[in-house]
């Protein structure tokens, strides 16, 4: 992998200030659909009751998909600025995938269960209570960062 290019992304004006704020942005959107502003509120009475260990990755997947998240579309703007031609596939399916989990996917609300629920599927039905959805999520940005990677090798930086 060209860490010097992800190194570019995240620490290199403009692409630091992009990062940070693709990155807020993400985690803001993730807190209010998933509405962890409320379930955040409930956790001193249900101490006893909280697996810690699967809210604590769940809370560590979700700020690894915002950060990849930034990445990737911080390299997405530099392919575009470079070639002027962008072909990403995996990026919104990761976007996408990563909110649709919210920060705890145990105790998710909103909009996405309710689409799912229309389905007749929940995430806790899963082995893992939807940490799975998550590990996909960043194995697809993963992926996908790779792909922005390899196209952009004839960068200059």
């Amino acid at each position: 992998m060209n860490f010097k290019l992800i190194k570019h992304v995240i620490a290199k004006k403009p692409y630091s200030y992009y990062f940070l704020i693709i990155f807020f942005i993400y985690m803001i959107i993730n807190i209010i659909l998933s509405e962890f502003y409320i379930t955040i509120q409930y956790i001193p009475y249900y101490l006893e009751t909280i697996k810690w260990g699967l809210l604590l990755f769940s809370t560590l997947s979700s700020i690894i998909i915002g950060f990849l998240i930034a990445i990737n579309i911080n390299l997405m703007i530099l392919r575009y600025r470079d070639s002027k031609k962008l072909n990403v596939k995996l990026t919104p399916i990761g976007f996408l995938l990563g909110l649709s989990t919210g920060i705890c996917p145990a105790c998710i609300t909103g909009l996405f269960p309710f689409l799912f629920s229309l389905f007749g599927f929940s995430l806790l039905t899963l082995p893992f209570k939807g940490l799975e959805i998550q590990v996909l999520s960043i194995i697809l940005l993963l992926i996908s960062t790779y792909l922005l990677l390899k196209e952009n090798k004839d960068c200059k930086i």
